[in-house]
């Protein structure tokens, strides 16, 4: 058996390797490094596959978030309510934008954000909701855009784990991740489903007017050189990243059915066992494209089952160890232990086993005997 990797990306490019090599190749001759062709030839494509008009890249998903924010003319003292259990990207540009956090609890079944927590957080001074769809899977958008309506809120979705899942309605449509509020962002960090060589991202909107504000903020606040309209930032996508990315958009859903084909596997190894808790699933397959495979151990030594794994050559995950609203830099006297039971209880449970395009049987049945014979120890 080959080593088991947390993320496969040597394998993954080695099976890309002929056309990630010659696309690079080309912009190394063309020496059109930053905004040249391969970058507008990926923007096109990726609007073509999310359906939506517009596509703003950037140098990263951090960056994508807080220009979002930017575009939007959020001030300071402005309220936005995120989830508690995630990355803390979500809520750092919040915070470095002068905005005000405001945390809440998250769905135990899905991980994303509780659409009643979000309800009892509105105040006058809520301007905006970002939704996270952790894990690959999008959050209640339904709901969440109904409620921003209700309440005059912009939605930002934090699509950095689910690019290329679907949303369905209750009516049955669909759209992509990402496509749903005001604005989305997103990440091509290598783990990702969507990952560069190195690091990038990406915002989209279907609103021209916000698109136009945002394609000056990431670029120095200039629409015509030397002419600053906005206040602005240097966060652009390198044209190497992009002929990168775009040879791998074209494979996106190839990619997402590997991880839900392994996610199957796995699901099925552990669905007799009451103790170990396989990730939700909303609706049909296509609404989760595992960008990690997480699961809730009940009854076990969570810290101890991760020890066992890396023991016996098995990568693993803990995301996430601490709630936002418990990190020392957002902690804040208007939180109440009681309103976040259920992050509180997740940080305890989840562990997040490989998850990538170039798992094999062999590995998952190694991976899943091993989960089951300490949690059945």
């Amino acid at each position: 058996m080959k080593k088991i990797q947390m993320v496969d990306l040597k394998g993954q490019y080695n099976t890309i390797k002929d056309a990630v090599d010659k696309s690079v190749l080309e912009v190394l001759d063309s020496t059109a490094y930053i905004n040249g062709p391969k970058v507008h030839e990926f923007q096109k494509n990726l609007e073509n596959y999310l359906d939506v008009k517009h596509v703003i890249p950037c140098a990263n998903g951090t960056d994508a978030l807080q220009i979002a924010m930017m575009g939007l003319g959020l001030k300071p003292g402005d309220e936005v309510i995120t989830a508690d259990f995630t990355f803390a990207a979500t809520v750092e540009v919040i915070a470095l934008l002068q905005l005000t956090p405001v945390l809440v609890d998250v769905d135990p079944n899905s991980f994303n954000i509780e659409v009643d927590a979000i309800k009892k957080a509105i105040t006058p001074k809520t301007k905006a909701i970002v939704p996270v769809h952790l894990f690959g899977q999008c959050a209640n958008m339904e709901a969440i855009m109904e409620l921003a309506k209700e309440h005059n809120l912009f939605v930002i979705e934090d699509n950095a784990q689910a690019i290329g899942a679907n949303y369905t309605y209750s009516n049955g449509k669909k759209a992509k991740a990402g496509t749903i509020g005001h604005v989305a962002s997103t990440s091509f960090f290598p783990s990702k489903n969507l990952g560069c060589y190195g690091d990038g991202g990406a915002i989209f909107t279907n609103d021209d007017d916000l698109a136009h504000t945002i394609r000056g903020i990431v670029n120095h606040g200039m629409y015509v050189r030397y002419h600053h309209d906005v206040v602005g930032v240097n966060s652009r996508l390198d044209s190497i990243q992009a002929a990168i990315l775009d040879i791998k958009l074209k494979r996106l859903d190839a990619f997402n059915k590997a991880r839900q084909k392994a996610a199957n596997a796995y699901d099925k190894a552990f669905e007799t066992h009451t103790d170990i808790i396989t990730p939700f699933r909303e609706g049909s397959e296509d609404n989760h494209v595992f960008h990690q495979y997480t699961l809730r151990v009940l009854n076990t030594d969570r810290d101890a089952l991760a020890k066992h794994l890396n023991d016996n050559g098995i990568p693993c995950g803990v995301y996430y160890p601490i709630p936002l609203h418990l990190q020392k830099a957002y902690q804040d006297s208007r939180y109440n232990e009681a309103d976040f039971t259920v992050t509180n209880q997740l940080v305890k449970e989840v562990i997040s086993l490989p998850m990538h395009t170039e798992l094999d049987d062999n590995q998952i049945e190694f991976i899943t005997s091993t989960v089951i014979n300490f949690v059945n120890s």
